[in-house]
């Protein structure tokens, strides 16, 4: 009965006091493109830097790797042991739900153009390359 009243009080338009990764059935909005665009531009310093649409919210892309995830205007990057050292004491926190972990960026760092670019560099440097698909064959 808990869970039902502070659901209905989220819709209500009261907010709920806890981090939005800490229980997803309070997720209310999808990341907002200016948001991404911001982040990948800050982040270019690092490599060739996109951003693909993906079910509502974003995948950022170094030299064709998946870094990071921007879920409900919160910065994700896929963990390696460079990031975490040079993100010390970052946050990990699934990005959405059954998710494994990612790094938690606080927005305190994104306008620091310099820091964003090295550590997606240092992340892409980590994560191996995409798998190439192989096209099956009809009939």
């Amino acid at each position: 009965m808990g869970t039902e009243i502070r659901r209905l009080n989220v819709l209500e338009g009261s907010i709920d006091p806890r981090p939005f990764h800490q229980d997803w059935q309070y997720r209310l909005m999808a990341s907002d493109r200016k948001t991404v665009e911001f982040l990948v531009e800050q982040m270019a310093g690092g490599g060739t830097v996109s951003a693909k649409a993906m079910f509502g919210e974003f995948g950022i892309y170094c030299d064709g790797k998946m870094v990071a995830l921007v879920c409900d205007d919160h910065l994700f990057l896929k963990p390696t042991i460079g990031g975490r050292a040079f993100a010390a004491g970052a946050e990990e926190a699934p990005p959405y739900p059954g998710a494994k972990p990612f790094l938690l960026i606080d927005a305190e760092k994104w306008d620091d153009r310099e820091w964003l670019a090295e550590i997606v560099r240092i992340t892409s440097q980590e994560v191996p390359a995409p798998k190439v698909r192989t096209k099956r064959k009809s009939g």
